[in-house]
Order: structure tokens, then C-alpha cells, then sequence
């Protein structure tokens, strides 16, 4: 189908869908890059090779892949036009993405409690792109966190319907990719330590 065809609607949407795999690019290049990083930098004598993620950073993982679950059965629902289990579940996937930062802040905490700081005397290398990967990826969920607060006020105002629904399209596709980065993330960076 030819870009230019179709309704200025179905321009539009095109368009959104597009924008959004553009940013979506834009950030698998700046977490390649800060991946890349890392590769260099195991090569460094200060590099911690012993070094175990915080347990907190697993139990983030299996609440992340829920929250992924939770919105795709979101979508599901408003497709059946069963309203009330698509609020449940866009707000369950919200509390999730909280639950999801609070588990990588306590994730932090356990860093910290290891003897391992971000800057200082008791900083290192490792420690401190762990830090720096895992907050750049933490402020994405806030984004995250915000696209799904647009939809359940939009849900609420009732402008989704089972064939139109691009804005929580646009939303789940964006979270599940920051679901799939947090995955890959976790476990490059402990086979990487």
C-alpha cells in the first residue's frame, strides 16, 4: 500500500505507528551504545567479574513480563467490549510499572548494602553502569507509566472501542518493548559482570 493513500485518518495513524518505531530505533541505538560500553570496559583491570545482581533485579524481571500479560489481556477485553476487566487490567499494569521501579530502587538499595556506591571511594566501573543502565531504563518505564495513565483516562472517557484502539496500541507496544529492554538488559548484564 502506498503511504500516501487512505483516509487523513488512516494518514494519521500511519504516521503515529511510524513516529513511534522511529523513537522506539532511536532507543535500541542509545542502549546498544551503553551495551557497547560495557563490552569495552570488561576489558579494564578494575572490572568486577564475581559480581552477582541484586536478587531484587530478578523478581523485576518476572513482575515486568506480568505487566506485559496484564495489558495484553487489556486489550483483549476492549476487543470483547468488556470494559470493566480492561480497566482492571490497565490499572493492574500500572501498578505494576510502580511496583517494577520500586523493586529496581531496592535493587539499588542491595548495591549499596554490598558495599558498592555509584560515585566515591567505594564505587567501580561495573557498579556504576549498572546504575547508569538501570536508571536510563527506569526514567523509559516513567514514560511508560505515562503513556498507560493517557489510556486509562482516554478508557474512561470511553474514546477506545474494539476497532479503535490506536492509542493503546501505541502504548502496549511501547511498554512491551520496555519489557523485552529490561529483559535483555538483565541478563547481558549478568553474564557480563
Amino acid at each position: 500500500m502506498d503511504l500516501t493513500e487512505g483516509t487523513l485518518k488512516e494518514k494519521n495513524d500511519r504516521a503515529k505507528r511510524m513516529m513511534l518505531w522511529f523513537g522506539i530505533g532511536s532507543l535500541i541505538m542509545s542502549f546498544a551504545g551503553l551495551t557497547s560500553a560495557v563490552l569495552v570496559s570488561k576489558k579494564r583491570e578494575d572490572w568486577m567479574h564475581d559480581f552477582t545482581m541484586p536478587k531484587a533485579f530478578l523478581i523485576s524481571c518476572i513482575i515486568i513480563v506480568v505487566s506485559s500479560i496484564t495489558f495484553m489481556l487489556a486489550k483483549r477485553a476492549l476487543k470483547n467490549g468488556v470494559r470493566q476487566l480492561t480497566t482492571v487490567m490497565l490499572l493492574l499494569t500500572f501498578l505494576l510499572g510502580v511496583a517494577f521501579i520500586a523493586c529496581q530502587f531496592y535493587g539499588f538499595q542491595q548495591i549499596v548494602d554490598s558495599g558498592y556506591h555509584f560515585t566515591g571511594a567505594t564505587s567501580n566501573v561495573t557498579m556504576s553502569f549498572i546504575y547508569v543502565i538501570a536508571a536510563v531504563h527506569i526514567l523509559h518505564v516513567v514514560a511508560g507509566l505515562i503513556s498507560i495513565m493517557v489510556v486509562i483516562y482516554n478508557h474512561f472517557k470511553q474514546k477506545y472501542t474494539a476497532t479503535e484502539l490506536l492509542g493503546m496500541e501505541l502504548s502496549a507496544t511501547f511498554w512491551h518493548f520496555v519489557d523485552i529492554l529490561w529483559l535483555f538488559l538483565f541478563l547481558f548484564l549478568t553474564f557480563s559482570a
